[in-house]
């Protein structure tokens, strides 16, 4: 199976992540994504996509007992040095190799923007929620994954105009390669992620597009200006 670049990209990855995170993550992401779950209570967790283990990382320090599950070796040998005592599988999310109702909190940390067959990784998370549940989202949202080029348009002197978008409604892969980096990611219209969620039975109970709250000035106004990432919460009746 195509692992998307994965394989090949993992050494690029765990050193362009460090130990802090890429800008998105600490500065857009962090904040919101840890204020829900301190409204939960704890309990085991999957972070499916766990990557080097970031996410993770924050779940124990957040009072929960995680899993990490990757599909690529390389990652998960980087997340458990980094997290000795850590719990980390090699699965892949369209398949999940636990029984229904396994855990209290599922999460999908920009993870499902590279997996092709979401719709089945989606329904396989809902399937190892417990009932009360919680499926936590972080993803690309459909503007940014459908940017024309790289986005931003801009005027002769090279400052950015606006944020073009193109063929929305059409599905597609497409290669994203940055700092040694190159991966597929997938660009589906919010619809499709709405319809997989929904048909699962889940609830929404919190939808946000999150704005920067620190870093660099220039870089937290392009992502003002421009909604890159939504975070979801469904909860399992």
């Amino acid at each position: 199976m195509n692992d998307g670049g994965w394989k090949n990209s993992a050494k690029a990855w765990i050193a362009d992540m460090g130990e802090q995170g890429d800008y998105g993550r600490r500065y857009v992401l962090d904040a919101p994504m840890i204020a829900r779950l301190r409204r939960l209570n704890g309990g085991r967790a999957l972070d499916v996509g766990c990557g080097e283990g970031r996410f993770c990382r924050i779940l124990r320090a957040e009072g929960f007992d995680p899993v990490g599950l990757d599909p690529t070796v390389a990652l998960l040998e980087a997340a458990l040095a980094r997290d000795p005592n850590g719990t980390y599988v090699e699965g892949r999310a369209e398949d999940l190799a636990f029984a229904d109702g396994t855990f209290d909190l599922v999460v999908a940390c920009l993870s499902l923007i590279d997996i092709e067959g979401a719709d089945r990784a989606i329904a396989e998370m809902a399937r190892v929620l417990k009932p009360g549940g919680t499926l936590l989202v972080a993803n690309l949202t459909s503007f940014s994954t459908a940017r024309a080029n790289d986005g931003w348009q801009r005027n002769l002197l090279g400052h950015p105009k606006h944020f073009a978008i193109d063929r929305y409604l059409e599905v597609r892969a497409k290669w994203e390669e940055w700092r040694g980096i190159r991966i597929i990611n997938w660009h589906r219209p919010l619809k499709d992620y709405m319809k997989w969620f929904l048909a699962q039975g889940l609830h929404l109970t919190h939808f946000d597009e999150p704005a920067p709250n620190g870093g660099d000035p220039s870089r937290a106004d392009r992502y003002r200006r421009a909604p890159w990432y939504v975070i979801m919460e469904w909860r399992k009746p």
